[in-house]
């Protein structure tokens, strides 16, 4: 669906972007992960259109989004981290503008703007004032936005960012719903976010794509460093000399916590494939030192994140996202008419 080839966005010497690549596939929810001013919110709005690159190409549906801009445009809806919203209009005329900006006909506008508002479970407050909404609602209005002209693919940048607890799940389980129909790239640095609504993950860091694949397939890549974290009644080196000759027992270190009395703590590196919890039990209860913990602890996608995020790239400095520099703009709207819609200073900040 979306195809991204050796993107690069550059301000000076700075990169924002460093040779990015990755295919976006029908029918998936995609979750863009990384720290702040890794990226996401800057592929993001090349890929919508609203910024230029430095090199690359993007397509959408096989239509190249700088070559062809419109034909590209109209298969993607978009919901920035701020949602471009008119505050003094209700959500329906406020859709009602954005349907005649993305071109929907005169005709089908109505039924769109009340499948829409549906969707997203706003009609109860279509005509009341953006301003007057909360802010889990604006959310709802932005996302609306984003879904109107019917697009295939929906970008969904920060979507729960500032929301409470309850805001987030209903937003949460709204894109689940997209993502039955849609194909669904949503932008944050939360991984509960991640975790919760996303079948496929890429992660980026300093500019750079450090991950591409499904969680699963990530947690499994790391199920090799699993350790065992041990409480025995008994010394350090009488325990440690009867582990080292269990075959699975890789590696043997005194744990952190402060040792009680007549009991010491080991965290074991271990091998999976030659699981040796069964030989430690017996092994220890033979020479009568009692097990009185144990706990398994493996890497968690918090683990993955923070190993392909936390080194600094030589020679590289780090930017903030590209909504810092001035660029030349070009609305996500694929505006059919022979003059453009003007831009007015009422969007909500």
């Amino acid at each position: 669906m979306i195809q991204v080839k050796n993107l690069t966005k550059k301000y000076g010497d700075c990169f924002a972007l460093n040779d990015v690549s990755f295919d976006i596939e029908r029918g998936k929810i995609y979750g863009f992960l990384g720290p702040n001013g890794a990226g996401k919110s800057t592929t993001m709005n090349i890929i919508t259109g609203c910024l230029s690159a430095t090199s690359g190409s993007v397509t959408v549906d096989g239509k190249d989004i700088f070559d062809r801009p419109l034909e590209a445009k109209r298969k993607i809806g978009y919901l920035p981290e701020l949602p471009p919203l008119y505050t003094e209009m209700t959500p329906a005329e406020y859709l009602a503008f954005v349907a005649h900006a993305k071109g929907v006909s005169y005709e089908d506008a109505p039924r769109s703007i009340r499948k829409v508002m549906e969707q997203t479970g706003i009609s109860h407050v279509a005509d009341k004032l953006i301003r007057n909404l909360s802010k889990g609602y604006r959310q709802r209005v932005g996302i609306a936005q984003a879904l109107l002209g019917d697009p295939e693919v929906i970008l969904l940048d920060e979507p729960t960012v500032g929301l409470d607890p309850k805001q987030i799940l209903e937003i949460r389980e709204l894109i689940r719903e997209l993502g039955k129909t849609k194909t669904v790239i949503l932008s944050s640095h939360i991984l509960a976010e991640i975790r919760a609504t996303c079948d496929h993950i890429l992660i980026l860091s300093h500019g750079r794509l450090v991950a591409n694949d499904s969680i699963e397939a990530l947690e499994q890549s790391a199920m090799a460093d699993i350790s065992l974290t041990l409480a025995v009644r008994g010394t350090y080196k009488d325990v440690s000399d009867i582990l080292e000759s269990i075959e699975g027992v890789l590696g043997i270190a005194a744990a952190c916590d402060e040792p009680e009395d007549g009991i010491c703590r080991l965290v074991l590196d271990i091998d999976m494939e030659n699981d040796p919890r069964d030989a430690i039990f017996y092994a220890l209860a033979e020479h009568k030192m009692p097990i009185v913990e144990l706990s398994m602890h493996h890497a968690t996608l918090e683990d993955i994140f923070l190993a392909l995020t936390s080194d600094e790239v030589p020679g590289e400095e780090e930017i903030e996202t590209a909504e810092s520099e001035t660029e030349e703009y070009t609305p996500v709207f694929a505006v059919q008419a022979d003059e453009p819609i003007e831009q007015t200073e009422e969007a909500d900040q």
